[in-house]
């Protein structure tokens, strides 16, 4: 008898021990910038899919870890946080263009685990409602005709993926991109505002993020979007960008990674946790309600995927004359 109840409490403590190692319990996203904004977005996303979904019980906490676009975040883990299996962290594709540019120091794309895409945006080249410019087409030809005359602008300086945007469509329409004039905002809303006000002509910016502006009441006209096929909904009657003759694409994937030393279990756990949420209708609608567009990658895709990325917009900011960081 005492053997039966001595190997029943060893049962039940181990189990115990099972359920505390549970990397879905008390879990954390980190959101490596201010509240507000896309991390922000990206990772009340997540708390909700996982928390709706039945998935975890309590709510993830948000913390907000500000700096280099996703830079300060990413340090924290690798050299501070390897091994936190119930922490994921936001990232996007502003995130992996840093990387390429060896602006997270001294570490690459190698050195995290890369969890989950949860959706994405696309480029969209954008001008104010009374603009004389009625497509892509018209403002290229009038950059190429004077690049002076024509005053592009974003959330972003010289190297950012709104000012890549901006280059690579300059580049497609025959200009150097070093003699475009490129006015650089703090972030995309003042951007809006600036070129809705007459101080710049042409805004290249995110798809979504200007469709909900132009919904919310901002005076604005989407010319194109940077993707190889129309988006649907309210977009649908926008054409891409090739379409005007300008094959620019520029997904802005929104997602997650963990630390480098969380075990290959608890990693499992997370990504059959996000593939078992982005696979239902009422992620459709969480990701719809964001502005996010359907990218839903985990495990081994994701990886592939950013890696990918990476390597791609290493070589476009080597094109460009940027610096750049060589993978490990």
């Amino acid at each position: 008898m005492k053997m039966t109840r001595h190997l029943l409490m060893t049962a039940l403590s181990v189990c115990a021990m099972g359920a505390f190692a549970n990397p879905l319990a008390k879990t954390e996203c980190i959101a490596p910038a201010k509240p507000g904004g896309g991390f922000d977005l990206t990772c009340k996303l997540a708390q909700s899919a996982l928390q709706d979904g039945k998935v975890i019980s309590d709510p993830m906490r948000v913390t907000y870890m500000p700096g280099g676009i996703g830079a300060v975040a990413y340090n924290t883990i690798v050299a501070q946080r390897p091994d936190a299996a119930s922490t994921i962290v936001a990232f996007s594709g502003g995130s992996l263009l840093n990387l390429a540019q060896g602006k997270f120091g001294r570490y690459t794309e190698n050195d995290v685990r890369w969890l989950a895409a949860v959706g994405t945006d696309y480029g969209a080249v954008v001008v104010a409602e009374s603009s004389p410019f009625k497509s892509l087409k018209e403002v290229m030809a009038a950059i190429k005709a004077d690049p002076t005359k024509v005053v592009l602008g974003a959330g972003g300086t010289v190297g950012s993926q709104d000012w890549m945007k901006a280059a690579l469509t300059a580049r497609a329409g025959g200009v150097n991109p070093k003699t475009m004039r490129y006015v650089a905002f703090e972030g995309g809303g003042e951007a809006l505002t600036a070129l809705q006000g007459g101080h710049i002509h042409v805004f290249t910016g995110d798809a979504a993020e200007s469709l909900q502006q132009r919904k919310a009441g901002a005076k604005i006209r989407i010319l194109a979007v940077m993707h190889d096929k129309r988006l649907p909904g309210d977009l649908a009657s926008v054409p891409t960008a090739a379409e005007e003759g300008f094959p620019v694409e520029w997904p802005i994937v929104r997602g997650f990674y963990v630390g480098p030393k969380v075990s290959d279990a608890d990693y499992k756990v997370w990504a059959d946790a996000f593939a078992k949420v982005l696979a239902t209708p009422a992620y459709d609608k969480l990701r719809d309600e964001r502005g996010l567009f359907p990218m839903a990658l985990t495990g081994a895709p994701i990886d592939a995927y950013v890696k990918k990325q990476v390597e791609g917009y290493r070589k476009l900011a080597e094109e460009f004359g940027l610096s750049t960081k060589p993978a490990n």
